[in-house]
């Protein structure tokens, strides 16, 4: 035993090098790869490149180069005007707030068509109007969709977004149950179209269609708020797959935000915030 015990020696010492070796080589795998946070929807990612690969001659979009261009109508108002529009304007968004407990009275559908339609003025990349809004109302499929989402909130809440998350959102008192889903009288899903389709029936590449989206879904709001509707943005993560098989959505549209649509409930309330001032977040130069 006593002749063996430098054969010992030499053969812990080989492990041990090869030990910290192997954890120097992780640790630079996990350098390089990119980091992602846990609250980040892989369904969601937006794979826009200011120069797209060029696709092979024959699945080549078809060009819209030729667009007649008309003149331009647009209304000036006078200063004292202007001054006094922009600050109603503000008063009314400034009461805007995320409502999480809304009534289950139904809503005038053509005020849901008329703010739907304001959303789709927003401006797009190449005007390729990358989105669609499908309005859900059937009771059925709203339950479907908060079956799929509670699901996946659960498993947010309790692993996938960290407890400081958690933490921060407590003050607004939520959770993965959501009634809301079931109450609202309408569900509106947004989705992103990654891509179009020309008219000879080949993809169509729509530029920046996550910014394009998220303008729209700004303009939305801003439409509900002016209807006096209530609603809550709601990105449900890891969602996305499942829902869109649910309604029947093509693989080229993600899922990038659900607004549950109504009429605050009676016993509505929300937290007690103040928005930062106009010196916090504007910045003159």
């Amino acid at each position: 035993m006593l002749a063996l015990t430098p054969v010992l020696v030499a053969v812990v010492c080989i492990l041990i090098l090869w030990i910290f070796k192997a954890a120097d080589r992780s640790s630079e795998t996990k350098k390089r790869e990119p980091q992602t946070q846990p609250w980040e929807d892989e369904d969601l990612k937006d794979s826009t490149d200011l120069h797209p690969v060029e696709e092979d001659a024959e699945e080549q979009q078809e060009s819209e180069e030729h667009v007649e261009h008309i003149p331009f109508s647009h209304t000036r108002y006078p200063e004292e005007e202007m001054v006094k529009r922009a600050q109603e304007f503000y008063e009314l968004l400034s009461k805007r707030r995320s409502v999480r407990s809304i009534s289950s009275e139904p809503v005038p559908m053509e005020v849901i068509d008329i703010v739907i339609k304001t959303a789709g003025t927003a401006p797009s990349g190449a005007h390729t109007e990358p989105w669609t809004f499908v309005v859900v109302k059937d009771p059925d499929r709203k339950h479907q969709i908060r079956e799929i989402i509670e699901e996946e909130e659960e498993i947010n809440y309790m692993r996938r977004m960290g407890p400081r998350w958690v933490t921060d959102v407590k003050k607004l008192r939520t959770n993965w149950i959501k009634e809301y889903l079931d109450k609202a009288p309408v569900l509106i899903l947004i989705f992103k179209q990654v891509h179009g389709f020309a008219a000879n029936g080949k993809k169509k590449t729509h530029y920046y269609h996550e910014i394009s989206v998220a303008i729209a879904c700004g303009i939305l709001l801003a439409a509900l708020q002016n209807a006096g509707l209530v609603t809550v943005t709601t990105t449900p993560l890891n969602c996305g797959p499942r829902l869109r098989e649910l309604l029947g959505r093509p693989p080229h549209e993600k899922l990038l935000m659900l607004l549950p649509v109504g009429y605050p409930s009676k016993e509505a309330t929300v937290p007690d915030l103040r928005r930062k001032t106009l010196g916090e977040i504007m910045v003159k130069v």
